[in-house]
């Protein structure tokens, strides 16, 4: 009986065993569930769409129109003025330019006073030329309109400026398109520099390289004068100056002796002075 029992007992046993290992081997791991993930793409680079634009430098619509300049590099704004001949305060307002000093390459200033109204010109039409059918005789063309030449009027000579000269001294450098765009008159300091015309001061100061301490003188439309190298300035900007008039005494600012650098400005373009200025 013990034995029976013992076989018995060992067999339970040996089922219980099996029954655990089964168990043991059945067991899922207690492990985190797997996200499946797309795998990362490379971010396309912006579309030149998207990127942001190219800044343009103001006014660049108006590159090339008449009546326009597009700064470069080592201009100033009183450079531009008088190579136009206008005022620079003139060149800052029509540009609506907060800071004349700061001025940028490529920036399209206007440098003629704004018109009322834009000129519109009308393209020409082209003449229309009738086509013979093929199986008829083509009719004899009529000849062209002659054009009538008109002949042109020769300029008219440039009216006398009756014009004084500024100083009395002699002509140290004359006029050079290139190298000299104006005169080089002798004089001792403090000699009186004198107004060649009416005009109005349109500037007064040192700001030009090279000119040293500059009047300049708007007489009308058409020409301005320059007066460089003073010691003394004695009008102001915006002032009416008559002919004759003493507006400043002659220096050596800026330059290697005392002397008065004299100029004259036709619309902008430096014109020999001397063929303004009476014989002596």
């Amino acid at each position: 009986m013990k034995r029976v029992f013992l076989r018995y007992f060992g067999a339970l046993l040996l089922c219980a065993m099996a029954f655990g290992l089964a168990g043991c081997g059945s067991t899922s791991l207690n492990r985190a569930p797997v996200e499946e993930r797309p795998a990362r793409i490379a971010s396309a680079p912006a579309s030149t769409a998207d990127a942001p634009g190219v800044k343009q430098a103001p006014g660049f619509d108006n590159a090339g129109k008449i009546g326009y300049y597009t700064v470069k590099p080592g201009d100033t704004l009183l450079k531009i003025a008088l190579e136009h001949g206008q005022s620079f305060r003139d060149l800052a307002n029509w540009n609506q330019l907060d800071n004349p000093n700061r001025i940028e390459v490529g920036q399209v200033l206007r440098v003629i006073a704004p018109l009322s109204g834009e000129v519109v010109i009308k393209p020409v039409p082209k003449p229309v030329v009738a086509t013979a059918p093929v199986d008829q005789p083509t009719a004899a063309l009529a000849p062209p309109p002659v054009t009538a030449v008109v002949p042109v009027t020769p300029t008219a000579p440039e009216p006398a400026t009756n014009w004084i000269w500024p100083v009395n001294g002699s002509v140290l450098a004359g006029f050079d398109e290139v190298k000299n765009k104006g005169v080089d008159l002798a004089g001792k300091v403090g000699d009186p520099v004198l107004a060649v015309a009416d005009g109005r001061v349109v500037y007064v100061g040192a700001g030009l390289r090279g000119y040293g301490n500059l009047i300049i003188l708007k007489h009308d439309n058409i020409f301005l004068t320059a007066y460089a190298h003073n010691r003394t300035l004695l009008v102001k900007e915006d002032q009416s100056v008559l002919k004759g008039q003493k507006i400043a005494e002659m220096g050596d600012s800026d330059a290697d002796r005392v002397k008065l650098h004299f100029e004259v400005r036709r619309q902008g373009k430096p014109v020999d002075p001397l063929k303004h200025l009476p014989a002596r």
